[in-house]
């Protein structure tokens, strides 16, 4: 699967880009080479924090949906326990 960007998102990050070499790195990159490298982030990285992502959106469901039987629990055969009301003797 590949990861696309929309055009506003790839212009932000390729400009973010250009933006961390000018602050942090010792040469400047260009857009052409900013481009280049965000393309190659999301084919090599990318799928790994997007698998990562539904593996955790996964686990919070999962986590969710083992709640549910304890948040919606109906207890069957509950006519005969109703509170303050202890049930007759069988004979």
């Amino acid at each position: 699967m590949t990861i696309e960007l929309s055009k506003e998102d790839r212009a932000q990050a390729v400009a973010s880009i250009e933006r961390y070499f000018r602050e942090h790195m010792d040469e400047p990159i260009g857009n052409v080479a900013a481009g280049g490298l965000l393309g190659f982030l999301l084919v090599e990285i990318g799928p790994s924090i997007y698998n990562k992502g539904v593996a955790d959106a996964q686990e919070r469901l999962q986590a969710r949906v083992a709640e549910l039987d304890f948040e919606v629990h109906e207890a069957e055969f509950a006519y005969w326990r109703k509170p303050g009301k202890p049930p007759k003797a069988v004979r």
